[in-house]
């Protein structure tokens, strides 16, 4: 199992985006963009609520996230 190291940068900025519940743009290595409010993290994945509900992505599937103006 991945430790998870809260104190990389990357996650501690996550966990803002969960605190704040704001939006943020998440682009895949298969082309999907998905848009929503992080629900949790772990070492391992990433789960956001969507308008159209919950989806669980791996980390590793990133290709890039950006905080969601608007």
């Amino acid at each position: 199992m991945t430790e998870f190291d809260t104190g990389l940068p990357s996650i501690r900025q996550i966990q803002g985006f969960v605190r704040d519940k704001q939006n943020v743009e998440f682009k895949l290595i298969t082309g999907d963009v998905l848009i929503g409010k992080v629900f949790w993290q772990d070492a391992d994945c990433i789960c956001i609520e969507t308008e159209s509900g919950q989806v669980t992505f791996w980390r590793k599937a990133m290709v890039y996230y950006k905080l969601k103006e608007g």
